[in-house]
């Protein structure tokens, strides 16, 4: 019976046999995504340092927006401790404003005894100068929006989308009633949320890529035909060439494309060269995007909210990631930021402008930590003594509107006062005279 019983099966589905020795295991390929391209990617080291950095400036920068909402001028480190989940911090409050003195001072408060925060001076000087400069420099960023609706197909943005990269584009904070309002033969606000050009500006129709393409066909000496629909290409240090990439490359810098500025025909996806002429005019959108910045970056979760109004029905990421000599995605800091590599050398921008100067500063105050610090404790010894006289300077109160009344009561208690004097020292006299009466009689 045991000789009958047929044997369990395997768990291998094709056991080694004389029948099945020329069948070959197939192995899946690897797979080619925009998240493995981001992995296997060439990292540029400097660039990397640099998003780190900007991400802790960002981190100061929302705590001093924090508390100069406040009332007074300082918060105590207890209320600030509460904003770690708002700013996104991973460490303790105090560890923080200790590891920049240069940016926030921390003092026992003389009178509650508890532990305070303020801004220091100097970072209050670099946030009134970058204001100064972002109104300096308001022609260009009204020259900087009109270029943007220009790109775009129907000549509209929304306000949001620009909003969300008011501080790259280098806008104010209001720059709907500060610029889209005051602008108003430029601009014209269709609804809440939506702003239109008025009229477009051909002078202004010009990119970026463009006067280079210019200047390396007058100093190198190239052809026109090399440089027409060109795009300045820095590879980072440690890229491999694959073979054929060099052929390709050239190839796609002699494709034409339908340059951002232009009002042409739609371009067909389906004809011969239309995906890759589709594509490339995605990049130079990117490109002058970028270019129209003021610190050459952006971060790339915010490029999606102008697809639909720039007409780029494409993986956004996906096409960064395919052309690394023109850009650079960094993933340092729990973000996506976008570089154009042409603006950067060594990790600082090759024509900088007055805003960026001033951020530059704030970077640099950051960077130095604890260094340079004893000067700090110095200064702040000799103004501990002004804390409480300082304290609430101009800031109205809840029982201000009674000082008046008080002081009309001490001037009307004064009158009362001289007159009862005056009664009294009549009532005296009287009193006296009656006396000296009633003793001579």
């Amino acid at each position: 019976m045991r000789a009958l019983q047929m044997k369990a099966p395997t768990s291998q589905p094709f056991p080694f046999g004389p029948f099945n020795s020329a069948i070959q295991r197939r192995w899946k390929k690897p797979a080619d995504t925009a998240q493995t391209r981001l992995e296997n990617r060439t990292r540029d080291s400097q660039l990397d340092k640099l998003t780190a950095n900007l991400k802790r400036l960002a981190t100061v920068l929302q705590l001093q927006h924090l508390i100069s909402k406040r009332r007074g001028p300082h918060v105590s480190v207890q209320i600030m401790s509460r904003w770690k989940n708002i700013v996104g911090l991973n460490v303790d409050m105090g560890q923080l404003l200790r590891k920049y003195p240069h940016i926030f001072e921390v003092f026992t408060h003389p009178v509650k005894r508890n532990q305070c925060c303020r801004v220091s001076r100097r970072m209050e000087d670099l946030m009134l100068q970058e204001e100064a400069a972002v109104k300096e420099c308001e022609l260009e960023a009204v020259r900087r929006l009109k270029k943007l609706l220009m790109m775009s197909v129907s000549g509209t943005l929304r306000v949001h989308a620009l909003w969300l990269i008011r501080r790259e584009l280098g806008l104010p904070e209001s720059f709907r009633d500060s610029i889209l309002a005051k602008y108003y033969d430029d601009f014209k606000l269709v609804d809440l949320e939506t702003v239109e050009l008025v009229r477009r500006d051909e002078d202004l129709g010009v990119a970026q890529v463009e006067i280079w393409r210019e200047r390396e066909y007058r100093e190198k000496w190239l052809s026109e035909f090399e440089t027409k629909y060109a795009f300045p290409i820095n590879l980072p240090t440690g890229f491999k060439i694959e073979s054929g990439f060099r052929e390709k490359l050239k190839n796609w810098q002699r494709l034409q494309y339908l340059k951002p500025y232009e009002r042409k025909e739609v371009v067909r996806v389906r004809t011969c060269g239309g995906i890759e002429r589709f594509e490339k005019r995605a990049v130079g959108i990117l490109h002058e995007l970028l270019s129209l910045t003021t610190e050459k970056m952006v971060e790339v979760e915010r490029l999606s909210h102008f697809r639909r109004d720039f007409c780029m029905e494409v993986n956004v990421r996906e096409l960064l990631l395919k052309h690394p000599g023109i850009f650079y995605i960094s993933t340092r800091g729990n973000t996506q930021m976008v570089f154009l590599r042409e603006a950067y050398r060594r990790g600082c921008l090759t024509e900088p402008n007055p805003v960026y100067v001033v951020r530059r500063k704030m970077l640099d105050l950051l960077l130095l930590g604890r260094r340079h610090s004893r000067e700090l404790h110095i200064e702040s010894k000799e103004e501990s003594d002004n804390v409480v006289g300082d304290e609430d300077v101009g800031v109205p109160r809840d029982g201000d509107w009674v000082i008046p009344i008080l002081d009309n009561f001490d001037d009307n208690l004064c009158e009362i006062s001289d007159s009862s004097v005056e009664e009294l020292s009549d009532y005296s006299e009287n009193k006296i005279s009656r006396n000296e009466h009633k003793f001579e009689g």
